[in-house]
């Protein structure tokens, strides 16, 4: 029996925000699991590290063999793994974790069966993956997979709704040894292979429903590690205990307003699948204004309407600037220009813009409860917009619900993120890829291009640099000329912590990684296993 979590070194995390601790570990439920499910209770394979090109960090893995006609990868297990219950862990387990997302494809939500032909066990820790077609990035997506045991997922009749309240898992920390609506505790593996590299015994998870509690967590010392929006940082934590509050912040995630192209509101639909209202819209947007008020200064601006901006630079195709690039900046009588000639004028003299066949559009920006950030970001937004002429309010639906929202397409405008990558085919494929819609918020504009999908994965097929950048040049001016999302900032990696019980963090002086603890974060495990606890 596991030690009371006051006697060991317990590292006190706040990875989500929400109202109530649902029991849920399930590593394939994208809404409905605990943050924490992934990485520390289900191993990943391998993490590559954003921060280092993509480099390779093994984990279930000690080794990758990717082919040179990019048609198959092959992943060697370390040796003498175990689940955390004592059973094998082994290359039977990898092949039927991936036969088992295609017997249930709602649980495949990185979309990876589809490009695999087959799976198949060469012996008990060597796995081949044939793919159907040519593919050079193809071990990013597989090990986003979390590997499940066969011996406990066999005997579930419906894994889709399963919660898994005893997880049986790969990672550090898989033993739930307390559980309430208000706090749980999630403590050390007693199989785990790389026991030697764990100094921490256990998380404790306080339920903390929104920023304003995370900050006052961080500011009374309660909090060790954090991932969180905090106003004023300098003054409203740093500051409380300069010695040992630190934070830093990292270009992250693209921010960006949406319109769903699908949404049941035919009205809206008719503006919103309008290129010339998108390009409007966005110059309706004050992204400056948004960064310094609603962001304190932290996000940096995105103005690219291919989408990619600062953080993908290097990539950049220099024709979507000279083309478009006024389409990403703010101008309000530009905009508004732009509605005119369109025929968004106010047919009924009430006050707003109507469609140009004089039907009105009434726009609702939902954003999640609690999310103050973004809820400043859009009251901003929407003066502007206002004073366009254009009718919109806004809406704060509980977290899940907003989030089911955007799967369905059932919203009318929001602001979405959508995680950083190494390479900006992860970002286009994951947002624009039809074989995704109605399974990821990711998604949520329902934007369908098959000339961007063909390039795509064209881009996968070969492995000339100047061919891929060819490639990549192209998608970005469709990108840019349809402009299906509205980029708005990159947010910064938000990241706080406190040295005062644990040293061994990254920082700006030792990027080692992303030491971000969101669940969008694979290399949060490297985090992890490497602090060490302060000696009292």
């Amino acid at each position: 029996m596991a030690a009371p979590a006051a006697a060991q070194n317990v590292l006190t995390v706040s990875s989500e925000q929400g109202t109530t601790w649902v029991r849920n570990f399930n590593p394939f439920g994208q809404t409905t699991a605990r943050f924490t499910t992934l990485d520390f209770i289900y191993e990943p394979l391998v993490v590559f590290n954003r921060l280092k090109g993509n480099e390779p960090t093994y984990r279930l893995a000690e080794s990758y063999e990717l082919a040179d006609d990019l048609k198959s990868i092959t992943f060697t297990l370390r040796d003498g793994l175990k689940w955390s219950d004592g059973e094998p862990l082994t290359a039977d387990d990898v092949v039927f974790t991936y036969d088992y997302i295609k017997k249930f494809p709602a649980l495949d939500f990185i979309s990876v069966s589809a490009e695999l032909a087959s799976v198949e066990k060469v012996d008990d820790r060597t796995v081949k993956f044939t793919l159907n077609e040519p593919n050079s990035l193809i071990a990013n997506t597989i090990v986003a997979m979390p590997i499940v045991p066969e011996h406990i997922w066999a005997e579930i009749e419906d894994p889709v709704t399963f919660a898994n309240e005893t997880p049986v898992g790969s990672g550090p920390l898989t033993e739930i040894t307390r559980f309430t609506p208000q706090v749980y505790e999630q403590c050390r593996n007693p199989n785990y292979w790389d026991a030697d590299n764990l100094k921490v015994d256990c998380m404790r998870l306080p339920q903390l429903a929104d920023n304003p509690q995370v900050l006052a967590a961080l500011a009374d010392g309660t909090l060790d590690w954090a991932t969180s929006f905090v106003p004023d940082i300098d003054n409203t934590f740093v500051a409380k205990d300069p010695e040992h509050n630190k934070y830093w912040f990292t270009p992250s995630s693209l921010v960006s307003f949406q319109l769903s192209q699908v949404t049941p509101d035919e009205n809206n639909r008719k503006a919103f699948t309008d290129v010339d209202f998108r390009r409007a819209l966005s110059m309706l947007i004050d992204r400056q204004t948004i960064v310094d008020i609603a962001g304190y200064g932290y996000p940096l601006v995105n103005e690219d309407p291919a989408s990619l901006g600062e953080l993908y630079k290097s990539f950049a195709n220099p024709e979507v600037e000279t083309e478009f690039g006024k389409y990403g900046k703010f101008d309000l009588e530009a905009g508004q220009a732009l509605l005119d000639e369109a025929g968004y004028v106010d047919a009924d003299g009430d006050g707003f813009r109507d469609n140009p066949d004089g039907t009105p559009i009434a726009i609702d920006i939902e954003v999640p409860n609690g999310w103050t950030d973004w809820i400043d970001a859009v009251q901003i937004a929407m003066e502007s917009m206002t004073e366009a002429g254009l009718n919109v309010k806004m809406s704060t639906p509980e977290a899940t619900v907003w989030t089911q929202d955007l799967i369905e397409g059932k919203y009318s405008m929001t602001l979405n993120a959508l995680a950083s990558a190494a390479n900006p085919y992860f970002p286009y494929i994951r947002s624009f890829n039809p074989d995704d819609f109605g399974k990821s918020r990711f998604t949520a504009p329902h934007w369908e291009n098959q000339e961007v999908v063909d390039l795509l994965n064209q881009y996968t097929q070969v492995k000339d640099p100047a061919e891929q950048k060819a490639i990549m040049d192209k998608v970005q001016m469709i990108v840019a000329e349809a402009m299906p999302i509205i980029p708005v900032y990159n947010s910064p990696s938000f990241y706080e912590y406190s040295t005062k019980r644990f040293t061994g963090w990254a920082d700006a002086e030792n990027p080692k990684y992303s030491p971000v603890v969101s669940n969008a974060n694979p290399a949060r495990l490297l985090q992890l296993l490497d602090l060490d606890p302060v000696a009292e």
